[in-house]
């Protein structure tokens, strides 16, 4: 399960050592990191990072074809912790040491920064390979973080990104050895530490005031 720790003024949420896909427990356990984050003073900013093979694999597809009644209600729960990401009032930085795919991509564009690992590991959308849809609130998140010609790319194509692709595309901003992938998002986060507060809060929920209201949307998330 994810666990946060402070190194100084940066908290960092491991998301864990497995696929960390969004299990409704995982997903009520990083959003009580965020909450405490978020009730924190002072200057502080927020690293999500992973140990292992993942960063994190996506949705629990497991558990929803297990849970089918409860879909609507999983869909708006995976909606509203991006939505907190998005506006979250700390800057924020993915470290990305191993695999992000589908939801686990798009819970990483919901940050303000990423970082990658340069030699292994993808980076993808896989949707249009798996026969799943985008949600509007998905979409919407992609679109207004990826350039259009690279949300148009990894949304309809599936493309597996590697470090240095992903970050020539801009979808990461640094692609980095393995071995500092976490130390360099520290360090973007650490350098922002205090722009925390009510103002950036104010700043991201006008910036993304549309993406926002398509992912809180509870009574359609599925269009």
């Amino acid at each position: 399960m994810p666990s946060l720790d402070r190194q100084e003024n940066v908290f960092v949420l491991d998301l864990g050592d497995g696929e960390n896909r969004f299990h409704p427990d995982w997903v009520g356990a990083v959003g009580a990191a965020l909450d405490e984050v978020e009730k924190a003073e002072g200057p502080r900013a927020l690293v999500t990072a992973a140990t292992g093979k993942f960063y994190s694999n996506g949705l629990d597809l497991e558990w929803l074809s297990a849970n089918a009644d409860r879909y609507h209600d999983y869909v708006v729960s995976v909606h509203e912790l991006f939505a907190r990401m998005l506006s979250l009032p700390v800057v924020t930085v993915a470290a990305l040491q191993g695999h992000t795919f589908a939801a686990g991509a798009m819970f990483s564009l919901a940050h303000d920064f990423r970082v990658m690992r340069a030699d292994r590991g993808y980076w993808c959308l896989p949707e249009a390979d798996i026969d799943i849809p985008f949600t509007p609130g998905m979409a919407a998140l992609i679109q207004s973080r990826l350039a259009p010609q690279t949300a148009h790319e990894a949304m309809v194509t599936a493309r597996r990104y590697g470090g240095a692709d992903a970050a020539a595309a801009g979808i990461v901003d640094r692609a980095v050895p393995e071995e500092a992938v976490r130390s360099t998002a520290v360090e973007i986060a650490q350098a922002q530490v205090n722009k925390a507060g009510a103002t950036l809060g104010t700043i991201k929920a006008r910036m993304y005031a549309p993406v926002l209201a398509t992912l809180r949307d509870t009574t359609a998330p599925l269009g």
